[in-house]
């Protein structure tokens, strides 16, 4: 069986609007990144929408080439692509990748953003995991992290868009340390409810139970906030959540987090344990709430795991009840890392 070529992307010193093309930053199956220059020599990051699955182009040519079996399913995503990039040029946020203007040419949209420097988050957990230290990263750090992601989160929901594609890949850490959130998926998830694709679109582990549904279930600010949870138990365990499907099977996510007590505090492993509810209405409804319990805990309570304790989670997990989490390392996780 042959796979299928990637689309290729575009070379150094395509001029594409005002923007030259430096070099490629990154390629997923939605598209391309790459590192640029305006007309003024300032650096720039550009998303091209070039779906994977549905076109194909050569090196040297500029059009994507479509099927006309598969071309009312790719202006459908071109068309989402390109209202969210206008909906994104409205927000302005630290924590929001900037969106300073998006185009059409070459029979698709371009989005152009800030060019940010440093590290996405997946990374700096990986790095942390290598120390084998006790905490993977401290509860200060996580939770100051994540004000800042959930301020930013709160702008885009009042906007009325979601994300849909939160994760540790997609949680970026400049080097003035800010974070910001990159790599929005409502294109992707369009066409995921549309077309039918062979492999999923969303991330296993951080995609909430509504998002496997065929169709898509009911989506709203809290499928963000389920993927919310599931970075911050990346940031305490260093490894993915149990998937979904797993989760229904056998749900080991009560087991792990409590393995976690007296590591970091009863608040926050209940704050995980909120958000990462199966049942959407199980979960905060709103970023606000989620939000407050993450600021307003004045008092952090700690209750160390007894030894009989012990004893039994190391036996269920002898057993095969642990932690069922996929690694950090795993394919399904490895976005490529984009600005």
């Amino acid at each position: 069986m042959t796979t299928k070529p990637k689309p290729a992307a575009l070379p150094p010193d395509t001029v594409i609007g005002d923007y030259r093309i430096v070099r490629r930053l990154a390629a997923g199956g939605f598209g391309v990144v790459y590192q640029a220059r305006d007309g003024q020599g300032q650096e720039v990051a550009i998303k091209e929408y070039l779906p994977a699955a549905l076109v194909t182009r050569d090196a040297g040519q500029r059009v994507p080439q479509v099927a006309p079996e598969k071309l009312s399913l790719y202006r459908l995503g071109l068309k989402s692509f390109f209202e969210e990039g206008r909906a994104l040029t409205q927000i302005s946020h630290p924590s929001v990748v900037s969106v300073l203007n998006f185009f059409r040419e070459n029979e698709t949209v371009y989005m152009v953003m800030n060019y940010l420097q440093g590290a996405s988050l997946q990374e700096y957990v990986l790095l942390a995991r290598g120390r084998k230290q006790p905490k993977v990263l401290r509860e200060s750090t996580i939770r100051s992290l994540f004000d800042e992601v959930l301020r930013g989160l709160r702008i885009v929901h009042q906007h009325k868009m979601l994300h849909l594609d939160i994760k540790p890949a997609n949680i970026f850490i400049t080097d003035d340390d800010r974070a910001v959130m990159i790599d929005f998926g409502a294109a992707r998830e369009v066409l995921n409810q549309q077309g039918n694709f062979v492999r999923p679109m969303y991330t296993p582990g951080f995609a909430a139970p509504e998002m496997y549904r065929k169709g898509g279930g009911t989506m709203g600010p809290w499928t963000d906030i389920y993927a919310i949870g599931a970075c911050i138990y990346v940031c305490m365990t260093g490894q993915a959540p149990p998937d979904v499907p797993k989760r229904q099977g056998q749900d080991s996510l009560p087991t792990v987090l409590a393995r976690l007590r007296g590591s970091y505090s009863d608040n926050l492993l209940e704050l995980v344990q909120w958000a990462m509810e199966l049942e959407a209405l199980g979960r905060p409804q709103s970023v606000f709430a989620l939000h407050k319990a993450l600021t307003h805990d004045t008092e952090r309570r700690y209750t160390p795991l007894t030894m009989a304790e012990r004893v039994r989670l190391q036996l269920g997990s002898l057993m095969g009840q642990g932690p069922g989490g996929l690694s950090l390392h795993s394919s399904a996780l490895q976005s490529p890392k984009a600005p």
